[in-house]
């Protein structure tokens, strides 16, 4: 409608004057009638009497044409948001219009129905500017799949060796096909051997990751350079992208507290503008002054600067990875004034880290950390204990370290079997694996058999007892250590009698000295070919940017920073102390939790979890915050807030955003309002003229509008 309006300047002015049909005799017998009526009583007419009837030429027909359009599309517009609950505050455009038609200022309705037409088109600019980060994750979402037609496998029909069918045809079980560079339709388990994933999209993770057969494929994520077979285990709405989608959409459609207060703030805007207008009117005698006030005082920086910062806002914390469920969430997140933190996974990494390796002192092994780390982490990566992610990432490690060593040309094992083709390069070879729950779990490893877990299963022999002995050391050949691929003998096979060995075992195992754990560590002890060689230590580790975060939310003005754990309290404090945390409830189970934020003073209160017994504390506090790598738990479905890069930075970014957010809405309104009150008592006073105040009041528009799309800039 813009252009058509800007446009239709050229006629106006052309055809300003042009009366084809001449000026009708009724209309002037009319006018003088109505004049003199509007008079004094000697038949003089008023110099305040309005050009009544009017008799408008070409040219200001045009503009009359465009006022009808703009009046019935407002009103409908008005009448659309009373149905919606939403305050029509569209009537001081309307009577700014029917206004200056009234009293023949043609160019000045004109100058206001490029006002509301500007504005509408400022409006659309400034929501798909602050829309982009949004738009851009909805416009990725996957609407077709391919199913796989193969025999045995899909419905073996067609030529093709698949069928495209829409994303919401798919049914779990089906087997999908998707080829490089495409998007994973729906969440599913993925059948080929090995897949390269680019998860940016749902967790911002920069780097792509490798999966392999058995693993859940997300929805949304990119597929590599192959084509990769997946079998669907959820429905299209169900899938980990289609959730993410449904946070955005209820997020856009959703109007915060804040922007209905503002709905709410045009009511009494309009009762004041009118009462100047008529003032103005009944002061002067002129209905001309009306007119000139109502044309300053159409309400846009309530109208479209609140809504715009608020969509602003939420594009920010959309490109930083956090998803909002409504914009109340935005509203409410800079007024949090105490926060629970969940422990582990939140504060610490998720699982365990390796903080040692301890050896046993004597009589001392022909092995180091690195080789003890391989042989416990190749093993731990076949068990699901809770400290096996965490002996397995370290063991990758030491692999890795092994390798640089080997090519470094150390040689820490000795000939001839170090120099053996092979040696120092290959992935151990890992066999007869078995894991006994609540023990640990026992595998040979390039012949060696291996034990890890408690003190008296790693140290057990084959038959049950301590068998650990005394002697010099480690048995035959376990020396050549890491990668000989040696098929070697057990060392048990040439320990002496069952007796003697027994009894030489309880006085090594007496005679080895680790010494206590801290409070809040953890061991798994390491047996190679029978023999104790010693244990990992693990312990819960604060993630790296842990202390930096909380000491921000400090900054940020966040009275209380509190501990919330089922954990052991001399562990919990270990880490509070470590991170900076305020305030530790420890041993705690799920309802605790749930009581001990609902006990809280606080005006508002957030939590911050990760697993799936934080959902109830999730959904009791004020607001609740998951922290995920992207997939779909509990915890976020209960949380009104779901940091999609599992990093704990994000929250006082949210708050820092949220903080601004607002700031900027408040700012655009009052300097709109200000700005417009001050014009029209100027126009009260006849200082400013109509066509010049609906011009200007277009300028108050626009510089409202566009303050409060800063809000999407990044300044914190």
């Amino acid at each position: 409608m813009l252009p058509v309006v800007i446009l239709s300047a050229i006629p106006i002015a052309l055809l300003w004057d042009a009366k084809p049909w001449g000026s009708a005799p009724w209309v002037s017998a009319l006018a003088t009638r109505m004049s003199m009526s509007m008079g004094s009583g000697d038949g003089v007419a008023s110099s305040s009497a309005m050009p009544f009837p009017p008799d408008p030429s070409i040219g200001q027909w045009i503009v009359v044409a465009l006022v009808a359009y703009t009046v019935v599309d407002t009103v409908r517009g008005m009448i659309d948001d009373i149905r919606h609950g939403q305050v029509g505050v569209d009537l001081l455009a309307v009577m700014a219009l029917l206004s200056t038609l009234a009293v023949g200022e043609y160019w000045a309705s004109w100058a206001v129905v490029l006002m509301i037409t500007s504005g509408e088109a400022i409006e659309e600019y400034a929501q798909s500017k602050a829309e982009g980060n949004l738009n851009a994750l909805l416009q990725a979402a996957p609407r077709t799949a391919h199913v796989s037609n193969m025999p045995g496998v899909g419905e073996g029909t067609g030529d093709s060796w698949f069928q495209t069918v829409p994303v919401d045809q798919v049914k779990p079980g089906d087997v999908i096909i998707v080829l490089p560079g495409e998007t994973v339709p729906v969440d599913g388990e993925l059948l080929s051997g090995s897949a390269t994933l680019d998860l940016s999209a749902i967790n911002g993770e920069p780097v792509p990751r490798e999966v392999y057969a058995g693993a859940r494929v997300m929805s949304g994520a990119v597929n590599g350079a192959t084509t990769l077979a997946m079998r669907a285990t959820e429905l299209a709405a169900d899938s980990q992208y289609q959730r993410i989608m449904a946070l955005v959409s209820e997020a856009q459609e959703s109007r915060p507290a804040v922007v209905r207060a503002a709905d709410r703030l045009a009511v009494p805007f309009t009762v004041l503008s009118l009462l100047i207008a008529g003032v103005a009117w009944a002061v002067s005698g002129s209905p001309t002054r009306f007119a000139q006030v109502l044309v300053l005082a159409t309400p846009c920086p309530l109208l479209i600067a609140a809504p715009i910062a608020y969509i602003a806002g939420t594009g920010r914390l959309a490109a930083a990875g956090i998803l909002i469920k409504t914009q109340d969430v935005l509203e409410s997140l800079g007024r949090v004034t105490q926060i629970f933190f969940d422990k582990t996974g939140t504060l610490t990494v998720k699982q365990p880290q390796v903080v040692r390796v301890e050896l046993v002192t004597s009589p001392r092994p022909r092995l180091d950390e690195d080789h003890v780390l391989m042989f416990a982490g190749v093993v731990e990566s076949y068990s699901v204990h809770v400290l096996a992610k965490g002996i397995a990432a370290a063991g990758r490690d030491a692999i890795e370290r092994l390798h640089a060593r080997y090519a470094a040309g150390q040689r820490a094992c000795p000939e001839p079997e170090a120099s053996w083709a092979g040696h120092g390069r290959d992935y151990p070879v890992v066999k007869h694996v078995e894991e006994i729950a609540g023990k640990g779990i026992v595998a040979e490893v390039n012949g060696h058999a291996v034990r890890v877990g408690r003190l008296s299963f790693a140290a057990a022999g084959d038959d049950g007892f301590l068998s650990t002995g005394s002697g010099s050391g480690l048995g035959p050949g376990l020396g050549s250590g890491f990668g000989s691929g040696m098929q070697q003998p057990s060392a048990l096979a040439a320990a002496a009698g069952q007796s003697d060995a027994s009894a030489d075992a309880q006085a090594g195992l007496r005679r080895t000295r680790f010494g206590a754990l801290a409070a809040d560590e953890m061991a798994s002890y390491v047996s190679v070919d029978g023999y104790l060689i010693g244990r990992i230590v693990l312990r819960d580790v604060p993630r790296a940017n842990a202390r930096e975060t909380l000491s921000g939310l400090h900054a940020l003005g966040v009275e209380k920073l509190t501990m919330l754990t089922g954990d052991k309290r001399t562990s919990a404090e270990i880490i509070a102390r470590e991170v900076g945390i305020d305030e530790v409830h420890a041993e705690l189970f799920p309802e605790d939790k749930v009581a001990a934020v609902r006990d809280a003073h606080s005006p508002v209160t957030m939590m911050v979890g990760d697993g799936v017994n934080d959902a109830p504390v999730l959904a009791a506090a004020g607001i609740g915050v998951a922290m995920t790598d992207g997939t779909s738990t509990a915890a976020s479905e209960s949380a009104q807030v779901v940091i999609m890069n599992d990093d704990i930075a994000a929250v006082p970014r949210a708050i820092a955003i949220a903080r601004r957010t607002r700031r900027v809405m408040l700012q655009a309104v009052i300097l709109g309002l200000a700005l417009a009150v001050v014009g029209m008592v100027a126009a009260a006073f006849d200082l400013i003229p109509v066509v010049v105040g609906a011009f200007l009041q277009e300028g108050i528009d626009v510089v409202s509008i566009l303050w409060a799309l800063t809000a999407v800039l990044d300044r914190e």
